[in-house]
């Protein structure tokens, strides 16, 4: 029954709308999943997710090692470039995502539009690269910790984080949403914190009334040689540029994730995604250009630093601001920047095990792993994928009896790689869809968002990552530098993937799907009665970031 033509249906509606003003849902029970997680997420959860799931300690520690190998112009120049190769992906996972916005997004969607195989593949490489992560964290929270003092015990830090990261995602959802605005919010004054210290500092707010502006740019200069020198040492440079920014640089897929447990997605995930590409330019291209413009590339302790002759590779103490802190003689921000590290840190690790859980849930729920796993808590909780995803912390106490360094270094190279995966598998699925919808007649326009330049963005996408991820590791190649351990600690994932896909089709016998065979309708009517349910508009984030310091109430079950 079509409302705008009806005048007898727009009475109903005008009264249904009455009766039921001061509510924002219907009496009726709307199913809100095919499955049983629960949409508990609201705006403002949903987009400090989005800050807090791209911005990692990367960007203010790691970012370093980039500087080092390419200088402040390679730096810029390979975080402009992978920003804009990540928002073409971000373009594609955008318009799959606010279409079909279910548990495990592009995990389950490989599967449906591509190949069941696909979607085995997608998911156990984000759930490996997810669970991986968790120690990741763990170990540089230790790292970060040494800033103030060497003798806090490791095994405790390990226990603690473990405990912490339990407590708030064996909880229903919105409390892992809740912890995850305030952690992201952290993340936030920190980003502001450096940005402030740049500006000031270089127009001589410092304690020697420096006004340095662009200097280090001029001297030592703009490019860095790496391995060899002349023209091929700095081309090699901005690669080392371009493989820090592929590690720091992150967005779409933990949009993605949280689809399915997130209020009015259609409107929420909507904003959340168009909103990324400003993140990208301000947090991952502002930071690039921050770093180059406060310490030069040849800095004596960031050198020794990372090359392991000086302490503190993972700290605070190797984060290029707080060096430029320690140059300039301002005392007192360094610790704050660490504190505020200790919190990005923590956050982090817990949208990895948020990530994780779900990740494998979406797997158990398609049939790709054990089908116990798909038991949930009454609060919609996957509670054995939980408890699976909880193993993985432990590998952190490697540290007690492994260099804390070593074991960082281990985990970055493995993980970057799966990244990169996960980046190819969102390109390819939404070749696959835009493919589908072409073949079944549905017009791109018709839908809740239309993402722009497709499908050039999603070629552009797959192409980039897949020469990125396949030249990730080629020093290992150069002569005299051949490494069988660098070797396999970069090109691991990358080599686990086809093993991954074509063992799952030779065991399970799965076909491409066709174009015209691709199921476009899934839980879509689900998700349209669930969104069709609310009569009120969706609420603004400012507006519930006023409604949570009781400075604007409204009963609205949309409000946190």
């Amino acid at each position: 029954m079509d409302f705008k033509t009806d005048k007898a249906s727009n009475d109903v509606k005008e009264a249904y709308v009455h009766e039921y003003a001061e509510h924002d849902v219907q009496e009726v029970p709307v199913a809100q999943n095919a499955d049983n997680l629960q949409r508990r997420l609201g705006n403002r959860q949903i987009q400090l997710i989005a800050i807090g799931g791209s911005i990692g300690t990367a960007l203010f520690v790691s970012i370093g090692g980039g500087l080092a190998k390419g200088g402040p112009g390679s730096l810029l120049l390979a975080y402009t470039l992978y920003c804009c190769l990540i928002g073409t992906v971000n373009n594609c996972m955008a318009e799959m995502s606010v279409f079909m916005p279910v548990s495990g997004g592009f995990i389950r969607m490989a599967g449906k539009w591509v190949d069941e195989s696909f979607g085995f593949l997608a998911g156990w490489n984000f759930f490996i690269y997810e669970a991986i992560l968790i120690p990741f964290e763990i170990t540089a929270l230790n790292l970060v910790l040494t800033f103030w003092r060497e003798d806090i015990p490791v095994a405790a830090v390990c226990a603690g984080c473990i405990v912490l990261y339990a407590l708030l995602n064996i909880l229903a959802v919105k409390a892992y949403g809740e912890a995850e605005f305030w952690l992201a919010g952290g993340k936030v004054l920190l980003i502001a914190i450096v940005f402030s210290f740049t500006f000031v500092s270089m127009v001589g707010g410092n304690p020697q009334h420096d006004a340095y502006g662009f200097r280090y740019w001029n001297t030592p200069g703009s490019f860095a040689e790496n391995i060899t020198t002349g023209t091929l040492g700095r081309f090699e440079g901005f690669l080392g540029a371009l493989w820090s920014a592929a590690f720091t640089i992150v967005g779409p897929e933990y949009v993605a994730m949280v689809a399915g447990e997130a209020k009015r997605p259609r409107a929420y995930i909507k904003t959340a995604y168009k909103t990324i590409y400003w993140r990208f330019a301000i947090f991952f291209i502002g930071g690039a250009l921050c770093v180059g413009i406060v310490l030069p590339y040849n800095d004596h302790s960031l050198l020794e630093i990372l090359s392991g002759d000086k302490g503190g590779a993972g700290t605070a103490a190797a984060s290029p601001y707080v060096i430029a802190m320690r140059n300039l003689g301002v005392n007192g921000l360094p610790h704050l920047t660490n504190a505020l590290l200790v919190t990005s840190i923590f956050s982090a690790g817990n949208t990895y095990t948020y990530c994780a859980t779900r990740s494998l849930y979406s797997l158990s729920i398609e049939g790709r792993a054990p089908k116990f796993l798909s038991k949930c808590t009454r609060s919609g909780v996957p509670i054995y994928c939980f408890a699976v995803t909880m193993l993985f912390p432990f590998l952190s106490f490697l540290q007690v009896s492994n260099s804390s360094a070593q074991v960082l270094t281990w985990l970055i190279n493995l993980v970057t790689a799966a990244q990169i995966v996960d980046y190819i598998v969102i390109c390819v699925t939404y070749l696959f869809f835009y493919r589908a919808l072409k073949a079944q007649g549905v017009s791109r326009t018709t839908l809740p968002y239309c993402g722009w330049a497709q499908p050039y963005c999603g070629w552009i996408g797959l192409v980039g990552s897949v020469l990125i991820v396949g030249c990730y590791g080629y020093a290992t190649f150069l002569p005299g530098r051949w490494d069988i351990a660098s070797f396999f600690s970069y090109y691991t994932m990358a080599m686990l993937a086809p093993i991954l896909y074509f063992g799952w089709k030779l065991i399970k016998r799965t076909k491409v799907i066709p174009a015209t065979e691709a199921d476009l309708v899934w839980d879509r009517p689900i998700i349209d009665a669930y969104e069709a349910s609310f009569t009120t508009p969706p609420t603004g984030f400012w507006e519930e970031i006023l409604e949570l310091v009781w400075i604007k109430r409204r009963k609205s079950v949309d409000a946190s």
